[in-house]
């Protein structure tokens, strides 16, 4: 599922109206999707008491529509404006021909009215700026905010319907204000918006419905981001014949482990084989060897004497993907060590995975995208980053999908910018964001067994680009099948092991995972569950 930035959406509704589509139709339909959303909702709208809270702006508009189907449909509807609108405007004429109450927070001195219509709401419609948001909460915004929060908080809530995006969330970064709405159901239109699926955005925008309005059937076609999902990963994970034997599906070298962190070395060799790797050899000091070896007996080891670098390089003209940092300390011996392994890296690799301390590495070491002649993924978490692109964490968190572009860009490889909602950017531009935000892997350890999945999955012949955002989707569906049992915390990294194999056959067979996002098709889909239709019933 393609992701949109504001202006992208702009772009493409624009075109749309070039083609001959009318403002007004496309208006027409996102607000009959918002009212047949209320609808499902509740179950039965006759009777029932919904606020329509509208802006000024187009997405007032959308709000206007929908107060018009949901009064047709015999409920209680209250429309309050943020700002009064012109008096010739056609959705508010026919909201008023149908003798629905419309209240201006202009005239409505203390907000007395608005205090009434959000007690009384069993369900409140927010369609005050959408992606049209350009400027702090403040004035009349801010009281309508802050009286809708505190309505949230009581002990029978009404529910919300968020138009395009709440009000309060950025449509690009997923940045809220403290005040910003918190949705029940975010009805978006055409295509699903960055914010929705970033940070704090994704918490506030509840059960997401991307409905089609009618543009062209060609509207996403220049657009570079999407969101991983099911379908995605299927198409790319690699084949798997009957005639194959354990050279067919590759070999990866990993060099992790240090004596203070001997599990790393564990948990990123055996991902590598319960990704689908043939083979995989780990490149460690004796004590991390007699350490990993009785739990993982399936490895094979590589001894590394008094000059490492030497020897891993010679080892990777054997192998097919190298695997470096998981656990190997941050000392100057060891910084010169992955300086010395990237840049001498031979070109037959299929990929490096960079990963952990090989990272600070780059960062520290001067090592120059110029310099690294084979395709890397480079996998950082928020402080790596930042060490990264000479930056702060908080910067770096502010506008995760852009930082993650940049970076990719800027070091000339593919980058996974880990956290809630990973992004996986290519240095080409194209992006993909992970559905995922799971607490239970915010444990120690779970990224090296994401950096062993990658390395897996480009062994058995996926690109850097397509291993990358598949791992990315596999651990957070791993993580997600646990959730049920394990709640919200106690995840130990190696619980994921096990599951990999197992997500990749749910994915393969087609079934959906639990974190699969919520869609619509659009006004069409919801009559067929019963909906009204385009006529009030």
């Amino acid at each position: 599922m393609k992701l949109v930035t504001s202006e992208e959406m702009r772009t493409i509704e624009q075109r749309a109206v070039d083609g001959g589509v009318s403002l007004e139709d496309l208006m027409q339909a996102a607000g009959l999707a918002v009212a047949q959303e209320a609808w499902l909702t509740l179950g039965v709208v006759a009777g029932r008491r919904i606020l329509v809270l509208a802006g000024s702006g187009n997405n007032g508009g959308d709000g206007l529509v929908a107060a018009r189907h949901l009064a047709e449909w015999e409920a209680d509807v209250v429309v309050y404006l943020l700002a009064a609108r012109g008096t010739d405007d056609p959705h508010l004429a026919a909201v008023r021909a149908l003798g629905v109450p419309v209240f201006v927070a202009t005239d409505d001195a203390g907000y007395v009215a608005l205090e009434r219509a959000v007690d009384d709401a069993e369900l409140v419609v927010d369609a005050l700026l959408g992606i049209g948001r350009s400027r702090p909460s403040a004035g009349a915004l801010r009281a309508i905010l802050a009286r809708l929060q505190r309505a949230r908080e009581r002990p029978a809530p009404p529910r919300i319907v968020a138009v395009d995006v709440p009000t309060g969330v950025d449509a690009d970064s997923g940045a809220a204000e403290p005040l910003a709405v918190r949705a029940d159901i975010t009805v978006t239109f055409g295509l699903a918006k960055v914010g929705l699926y970033t940070l704090p955005g994704s918490e506030h925008a509840g059960s997401i419905q991307v409905v089609d309005i009618g543009l062209p059937r060609d509207a996403e076609r220049d657009v570079a981001v999407e969101l991983l999902g099911t379908g995605w990963v299927r198409d790319r994970l690699p084949a798997r014949p009957a005639s194959s034997n354990k050279g067919s599906f590759g070999r990866v070298l990993v060099v992790a482990g240090s004596d203070a962190y001997v599990g790393a070395a564990r948990l990123t060799a055996e991902a590598c084989y319960r990704a689908g790797t043939g083979l995989v050899t780990l490149a460690c000091g004796p004590r991390v060897q007699a350490a990993v070896a009785p739990a993982l007996p399936e490895a094979t080891y590589l001894l590394l004497p008094d000059d490492p670098a030497a020897a891993i390089l010679d080892a990777l003209r054997h192998a097919d993907v190298l695997l470096i940092g998981p656990g190997l300390g941050q000392d100057a011996k060891t910084r010169a060590l992955v300086a010395d392994v990237l840049r001498g890296a031979p070109a037959s690799l299929r990929a490096c995975v960079v990963d952990a301390d090989a990272l600070n590495a780059l960062a520290y070491d001067g090592v120059s995208p110029g310099e690294i002649a084979v395709p890397c993924v480079l996998t950082p978490h928020p402080g790596e980053m930042s060490r990264l692109m000479r930056s702060s964490v908080e910067a770096v968190q502010r506008d995760r999908l852009r930082t993650a572009r940049v970076a990719a860009a800027d070091w000339r490889q593919v980058v996974v910018l880990k956290g809630a909602h990973t992004v996986v950017a290519a240095p080409t531009g194209g992006a993909v964001i992970s559905p995922h935000a799971n607490p239970l892997l915010a444990s120690a350890g779970t990224g090296d067994v994401l950096a062993g999945i990658v390395a897996g999955l480009v062994a058995q012949g996926a690109g850097p680009f397509d291993a990358a955002a598949s791992a990315v989707y596999l651990h957070g569906a791993a993580a997600a099948e646990l959730r049920d049992e394990l709640g919200d915390r106690g995840l130990l990294a190696s619980d994921l092991l096990p599951l990999i194999p197992r997500v990749i056959r749910i994915i393969r067979e087609g079934r959906l995972t639990r974190s699969a996002p919520q869609l619509a098709a659009g006004p069409d889909a919801l009559a067929a569950f019963g909906a009204p239709p385009f006529a009030p019933p």
